[in-house]
């Protein structure tokens, strides 16, 4: 189990087995496995645009629009 605060965000499809999680109420998220690796081109898109993203608001600067 995962202590108070903590949420899973990804699952293993083979064991069910946690591989993501965020922390709720601060900027901390985490991935367990190798998103580039992924069948498609853009499948692990938002995990990067989600880290510039918290960079950039971090800055002050504006977040990056979601691509369609």
């Amino acid at each position: 189990s995962l202590p108070s605060g903590v949420e899973e965000t990804h699952v293993s499809l083979f064991d069910g087995s946690n591989c993501g999680i965020t922390l709720t109420g601060r900027p901390v998220f985490s991935v367990q496995h190798h998103p580039e690796a992924s069948p498609g081109p853009q499948d692990s898109h938002y995990l990067f645009r989600r880290f510039v993203n918290l960079i950039r608001e971090k800055r002050g600067e504006p977040a990056l629009a979601e691509r369609a």
